[in-house]
């Protein structure tokens, strides 16, 4: 019942985000008072191709999930000169709720990597990008809002923990530690990234939530020993439009960390919607902060 009720809350809230224009100012949702951390724009040009700077490489491969029972496809950007002698630290950058293994590709994370490594701005690493529907049939389609397709969401923890990650770690030359592992994603994926990481902390030290959704779980959930939680996690981050109707899930374990002194950020993006404008802003400063 308690899972069913969150799938339910997921599917209200987002039918009333997309009702209104932008979702309203926190789409009728309880507005949060909240110490939001400073907002510094992104430079002109950092999500536009560059000429002349070193390039990473986008691949699309299969894993087998035996979690699921199915052979998954997952898309990973390798950095500009990926030199299997040496090991890289690994981001997993999630999805939302209408995408799949290439909807960040709208964000043109590797573009955005690509600056930054040219810039020296950001350690190399391997990003994954993976299906975060862990259903036989994994693909955004027929209601996507229903209580099966958010089940799959759920499931994708295991999926994600038990069979990703190895396979990842096989097949590239990566740290196989927790300090060399973020997780971040967009909306659902967002709450994905919240949850998983934060109920993981021996597997994620880098954690962020870009305009997560309802699907994130309670504060006191997410974070229930705090002593466990300022040892473990180096890293938690996120940032959601001013006229997001999704705000509050932030706002509100931000809220939470602050009360009980966590370390925690939280950037309001000025007139931001529910998009890949905020969700670009956040990728280009997450992976500036991580490794």
């Amino acid at each position: 019942m308690k899972k069913f009720c969150l799938g339910a809350l997921f599917v209200l809230a987002i039918a009333t985000v997309h009702a209104q224009p932008g979702g309203g100012m926190f789409g009728g949702m309880p507005k949060i008072d909240v110490t939001f951390n400073e907002y510094v724009a992104a430079p002109e040009g950092f999500d536009k191709e560059t000429a002349g700077i070193e390039r990473g490489t986008i691949v699309e491969t299969e894993y087998q999930s035996k979690t699921v029972g199915t052979t998954r496809k997952v898309t990973i950007y390798l950095p500009p000169k990926y030199d299997k002698s040496k090991k890289y630290p690994v981001l997993y950058l999630l999805h939302g709720i209408g995408g799949d293994h290439k909807e960040w590709m709208q964000g043109v994370p590797n573009i955005i990597m690509d600056n930054l490594y040219a810039k020296g701005k950001a350690k190399p690493m391997i990003i994954v990008m993976p299906n975060g529907r862990a259903l036989p049939n994994d693909k955004p389609e027929g209601n996507i809002y229903g209580p099966e397709m958010v089940k799959g969401f759920e499931i994708f923890e295991r999926d994600l923990i038990d069979d990703l990650i190895p396979f990842i770690q096989g097949k590239y030359s990566t740290y196989t530690d927790q300090a060399h592992r973020a997780i971040a994603g967009l909306s659902m994926g967002g709450g994905q990234s919240l949850n998983f990481g934060l109920g993981n902390l021996d597997k994620f030290a880098y954690v962020g939530g870009f305009s997560s959704a309802p699907n994130t779980k309670q504060p006191e959930q997410l974070i229930p020993d705090m002593a466990a939680m300022k040892k473990a996690n180096k890293l938690l981050w996120m940032v959601c439009g001013s006229k997001d109707g999704l705000m509050f899930n932030s706002s509100r374990l931000k809220a939470f960390c602050d009360k009980n002194e966590i370390p925690c950020t939280l950037i309001q993006y000025p007139d931001g919607q529910h998009d890949f404008v905020v969700w670009k802003y956040g990728l280009y400063n997450f992976a500036q902060l991580i490794f």
